[in-house]
């Protein structure tokens, strides 16, 4: 275990994505969302299969006893990129950013609901703040008190958000479901695969041929969707969960760089606000859990014979 190599490859990861949805961001206003999908997953195959030749597990890790397993994960999955992909053109970067942070923070109550995991009052609360930030972040979105803020595309994208986080935080339940069986390697390369292929059912609504500018920017988004999939995984091989998740959340501060210098974005106090409780509520999520594991690793070594 390495875990300030894990950290940093985390973060790189994180920067990697970042870049990756402001080329998706770019692209939105000449681009429908389902065709991004489709650069967005196609492309990330590339290098996914490098990185598996390099590591000297092509094609071993590809073997899958349970396909439709990853078909069901996919839709999931693809539905929450459609939808978080539309929010990115309709909305701020950051705010998208902030929206998004919801899924983790969703996925705790699915899991309670669809995998029978315990949650305790202390998660509860973590989840009701965190939830209580999202509903800041969507409240200007969601007035007619104030026009501006509350345009109709902008009022879809936060709809979209927030319905992408859903799509997210039950992906994440299909995931726990793989991990059982099957290799990371396996569940991301069939998530590409499989995405692509099903972003093709959105052909008949506006795919477009794009300048070749968007278009280096579409198979950039893929590539880069690919190599920060590759670090993510990568990163958690050095470090436990709870020492990595927390830099998940270093990208509310690239969103808001990208979004203040490269697309004029001024973020509104509420917005911020809302953000931070929201990252808040992980950092407790995620404080706990590394609390209850090192509770957990104490009991068995207290178990355990003495020689």
């Amino acid at each position: 275990m390495n875990p300030i190599r894990g950290i940093m490859l985390k973060v790189m990861s994180v920067v990697v994505f970042m870049a990756m949805s402001a080329f998706i961001k770019a692209t939105a206003e000449e681009v429908p969302a389902g065709e991004q999908v489709f650069f967005r997953s196609f492309f990330a195959i590339p290098p996914i299969l490098l990185w598996l030749w390099w590591r000297h597990e092509f094609p071993a890790a590809l073997r899958t006893d349970n396909l439709m397993g990853h078909f069901w994960r996919s839709l999931v999955g693809v539905s929450s990129m459609g939808c978080s992909f539309l929010a990115l053109g309709l909305l701020p970067l950051p705010e998208s950013v902030a929206i998004g942070y919801a899924s983790p923070l969703l996925a705790t109550i699915f899991a309670a609901m669809f995998l029978g995991e315990s949650v305790r009052f202390y998660r509860i609360g973590a989840v009701a703040l965190g939830l209580a930030g999202v509903v800041m972040v969507l409240s200007p979105r969601m007035t007619t008190i104030d026009p501006a803020a509350a345009s109709k595309l902008e009022t879809v994208g936060a709809f979209a958000a927030l319905t992408g986080a859903v799509f997210g935080a039950l992906a994440t339940i299909f995931v726990r479901k793989l991990v059982q069986k099957e290799p990371a390697a396996a569940i991301v390369f069939y998530f590409s695969l499989i995405a692509a292929l099903l972003s093709l059912v959105t052909l008949p609504w506006g795919w477009v041929w794009p300048r070749w500018e968007v278009l280096a920017m579409l198979v950039a988004a893929g590539l880069f969707g690919g190599v920060g999939q590759i670090l993510m995984t990568s990163s958690y091989r050095h470090a436990d969960t709870s020492v990595i998740a927390p830099f998940e959340y270093t990208s509310m501060v690239f969103a808001l760089g990208l979004g203040y210098f490269v697309f004029a974005e001024v973020p509104t106090w509420t917005m911020v606000g809302g953000a931070a409780l929201v990252v808040t509520a992980g950092l407790l999520i995620i404080w706990r859990e590394r609390a209850l594991g090192i509770e957990r690793k104490r009991a068995r070594k207290a178990m355990t014979p003495q020689a």
